[in-house]
C-alpha cells in the first residue's frame, strides 16, 4: 500500500544522521587495509598522495555543494547534469553511478563474509554474504530513518576507531609507551628517503588514493531526505576538508612516522602493524571488528545510494516508472529491491567466477568515479554561468571560479589519461570507457527520440533547465 502520492520520498534523516554520514559515512576498508598498498608503492610520500587526492575531492565537493544548496535532490549530480549538459548526460551518469554501487555490493558482502567466516568457520562464507545482504536490504526497505540510524552507529564506530588510533599514535610518537622508543623523523628519510621509489611512483599512487575517497557525494544525495537539506549540504561540504586532513592524511602520516614504510606488516594491514608494534593487545581482532563495521557501512550506503539514483532516474522518465514509486514509509521499495536483487547476483558471480565474469564487472566500474567527478565539474561551470546570466544568488560558491573549476576538469582528465599509462588500470579505464560510451549513446538516442519526460525531480528548484544553459 502506498502513500497518497506514491512518488515522494520522505524526509526522515535527522541532523545527527546527516552529520555522521558526512563525517565518516564513506570511510571504508580502503583506509584501514588498502592504504598499505599505497604506502608500499610510494613510501613516506604516501602522505603527499593522500593530501593531493584530498585537495581534488575537496574542490569537487565544493562544486557539488554549490549546486546542491540551490536544489537538494536525491538524484544529485545526475539531476544537475540533466539540466546543465543535457538529458543524455543525466541518464548516462545516473545509470553508471547506480551500476558502480551495485557492483560494490558484491565486493563488500564478500569482504564482510570473509571476516565472519574466520570467526565462525563452521558457517559457509556464502551464508554470511547472504545474511548481510538480507539484513541491510530489510533495513533500507523499512524507512530512510532506518538507513540513517544504522549508518549513524556504523560511522560512529569508525570515528571512534580512527580517533583512538590518532591519539595512540601521537602518544607513541611522543614516547609514552615504554616498549616503543619514539623514532623521531627517522622513518621518513632513513629507508631510501622520502621518495624511496621515485617521485613518479608517489604521483602514480594518487590514482589509487582517489578511488578511496569516492563516495563523499553520498551526503548530498541523502540531503534530499533530510529535515533541513540546505544546512545538511553545507555541513557535508565543510566537513570534507577536516575529515580528509585528520582522518586520512593524519592517520597515514602517523603510520609512516612510527614504522619503516617497507615493513612487511604494513603492506598487509598498516593499522594493525602500528598497534602491534606499540604493544596494544589483540590489535588484529580490534581492527577486524572495525573493518567489518566499515564493510557493513559501505554495503548499507551502497544499497541506499543505488536505490536513490534508480528512483531519481525513474522520476525523470529514464528508468521504469515502477522504480519511482514509494511505499507508505517513504522508501522507494521497488528501487531498493531491484538494486538488492542485482547485488545478490553480483555476490554470486563473485563466488562462482571471481577471476572472469566478476572481474570484468569490477573493471567496468573502475573509472566511474572519475567520470562522475568530471560531470560534476562541467555541470557546475555551466550552471554557475547560467545563474550569473540570470542574476541568481548562489548561497554556497565554488572558490576561485572559474579558474579553479577548469583546473579541476584538467586534473580529472589527466587522471583518466594516466589510467591508460598504468598496466594495472589500463583494462579498467578501457572497459569503463566503453561502457560509458555505450550508455551515453543510448541516452542520446533516447533524448533525440523524445524518450522519457522531465518530472518534478528534474524540473523544480532554482537551477535552470538544460535548454537554458548555453555558452
Amino acid at each position: 500500500m502506498t502513500t497518497s502520492d506514491p512518488r515522494e520520498l520522505r524526509s526522515g534523516l535527522k541532523p545527527r544522521h546527516m552529520s555522521m554520514i558526512a563525517i565518516a559515512g564513506v570511510i571504508g576498508a580502503g583506509l584501514f587495509v588498502g592504504s598499505g598498498a599505497v604506502i608500499h608503492a610510494a613510501g613516506p610520500a604516501a602522505i603527499i598522495a593522500y593530501a593531493t587526492a584530498g585537495v581534488i575531492v575537496v574542490l569537487v565537493m565544493r562544486m557539488l555543494g554549490e549546486m546542491s544548496v540551490m536544489n537538494p535532490d536525491s538524484g544529485s549530480f545526475s539531476t544537475y547534469a540533466d539540466r546543465a549538459i543535457g538529458r543524455w548526460a543525466g541518464f548516462s551518469i545516473g545509470w553508471l553511478y547506480a551500476w558502480f554501487w551495485i557492483v560494490v555490493l558484491g565486493v563488500e558482502a564478500t569482504a564482510g563474509a570473509l571476516i565472519l567466516h574466520r570467526w565462525m568457520p563452521g558457517v559457509p562464507q556464502w551464508g554470511f554474504a547472504l545474511a548481510l545482504m538480507v539484513v541491510l536490504t530489510l533495513t533500507n526497505l523499512a524507512s530512510v530513518a532506518s538507513y540513517g540510524e544504522f549508518e549513524f552507529w556504523f560511522a560512529g564506530v569508525k570515528v571512534v576507531a580512527i580517533a583512538a588510533f590518532l591519539v595512540i599514535g601521537v602518544l607513541a610518537a611522543l614516547g609514552a609507551f615504554p616498549g616503543f622508543p619514539p623514532p623521531g623523523l627517522d622513518n621518513l628519510v632513513a629507508h631510501g628517503g622520502f621518495f624511496p621509489n621515485g617521485v613518479l611512483a608517489a604521483f602514480s599512487s594518487i590514482l589509487v588514493v582517489v578511488f578511496s575517497y569516492f563516495g563523499s557525494e553520498i551526503a548530498t544525495i541523502a540531503a534530499g531526505e533530510s529535515t533541513n537539506p540546505t544546512v545538511a549540504v553545507r555541513k557535508a561540504v565543510n566537513s570534507v576538508v577536516w575529515r580528509i586532513i585528520v582522518f586520512y592524511v593524519g592517520s597515514i602520516s602517523l603510520i609512516v612516522l612510527l614504522l619503516p614504510w617497507n615493513d612487511a606488516s604494513i603492506a598487509k594491514s598498516p593499522f594493525v602493524a602500528v598497534l602491534d608494534a606499540i604493544g596494544i593487545p589483540v590489535a588484529a581482532v580490534i581492527m577486524d571488528v572495525v573493518v567489518l563495521v566499515a564493510v557493513l557501512s559501505c554495503l548499507n550506503s551502497g544499497l541506499y545510494t543505488a536505490s536513490r539514483m534508480l528512483y531519481s532516474l525513474a522520476r525523470r522518465g529514464d528508468a521504469p516508472a515502477l522504480l519511482g514509486r514509494t511505499a507508505r514509509n517513504g522508501s522507494p521499495r521497488y528501487a531498493v529491491l531491484v538494486a538488492a536483487v542485482v547485488g545478490f547476483i553480483t555476490v554470486g558471480l563473485n563466488y562462482l567466477y571471481p577471476d572472469t565474469v566478476f572481474l570484468f564487472l569490477l573493471n567496468s566500474s573502475g573509472a566511474i568515479a572519475l567520470f562522475v567527478w568530471l560531470v560534476i565539474a562541467v555541470s557546475q561551470i555551466r550552471l554557475r554561468r547560467a545563474a550569473m546570466r540570470r542574476g541568481v544568488q548562489v548561497p554556497l560558491r565554488m572558490w576561485g571560479f572559474p579558474v579553479l573549476s577548469y583546473v579541476v576538469v584538467a586534473v580529472i582528465v589527466a587522471l583518466c589519461l594516466a589510467m591508460f599509462l598504468q598496466p594495472d588500470t589500463l583494462w579498467q579505464i578501457t572497459i569503463s570507457l566503453a561502457i560509458a560510451v555505450l550508455v551515453s549513446v543510448v541516452g542520446m538516442l533516447r533524448h533525440r527520440a523524445g524518450g522519457g519526460s522531465t518530472q518534478k525531480a528534474a524540473g523544480s528548484g532554482s537551477l535552470p533547465a538544460a535548454d537554458a544553459v548555453v555558452d
